[in-house]
Order: C-alpha cells, then structure tokens, then sequence
C-alpha cells in the first residue's frame, strides 16, 4: 500500500500503525463497563497482537488469526467497533499470507 520507512528509523511503519490501532483498542476494551461473554477472548488475542508488535516481524497468519478471534469476541459491541475497524485495516497493510 505505498508505505515506506521512516529514513533514519527501522521501524516497519506498518508496524506502527498495528500498534497504535491494537493499544487504542485495548483501552477502549479496557474502559467498556459491559461484560460479555468472550471479552477474555479479545483481551488475550489483543495482547498477542501487541506481542507481536513489540517482536518487530508478525506473521502474517497469525495476525488474520488473532484479528478473526477478536472480531469474533467483540464483533457485536457497536461501541468497539471502530477500534476493531482500526485493527482490521492495520493488519490489511501486511497484504495476503504467502503460500504454505
């Protein structure tokens, strides 16, 4: 999608924007006052996504999995889903997982 790196820095800025989506999420996640059943799905799959961010290299299928349970787990919460809209389109900027 035309990104590029930042000269000077070595920070995939594809990366970046997955971290920011993925933290941004995770704070509204943290700051919704409902429970629902499969928040402890979302909030784990949430924190695999920022350990992969911290790692500097996710895997591709890994991500769409991660992003499939989260969605999965707060698809109905309308006030989360722009966050979740975030992180969708921050995993889209890794492209299709190679062939297997």
């Amino acid at each position: 999608m035309g990104q590029r790196q930042v000269a000077g820095s070595d920070e995939d800025p594809r990366v970046a924007e997955l971290g920011t989506a993925v933290s941004r999420l995770r704070r509204e996640l943290a700051a919704h006052p409902v429970e629902f059943p499969d928040r402890g799905i979302a909030e784990d799959e949430l924190a695999a996504l920022a350990a992969m961010v911290l790692s500097g290299a996710p895997e591709v299928p890994r991500l769409r999995r991660s992003l499939l349970l989260v969605a999965g787990a707060i698809g109905s919460v309308s006030a989360l889903a722009a966050g979740l809209a975030a992180v969708r389109c921050a995993v889209e900027l890794f492209g299709e997982p190679g062939p297997r």
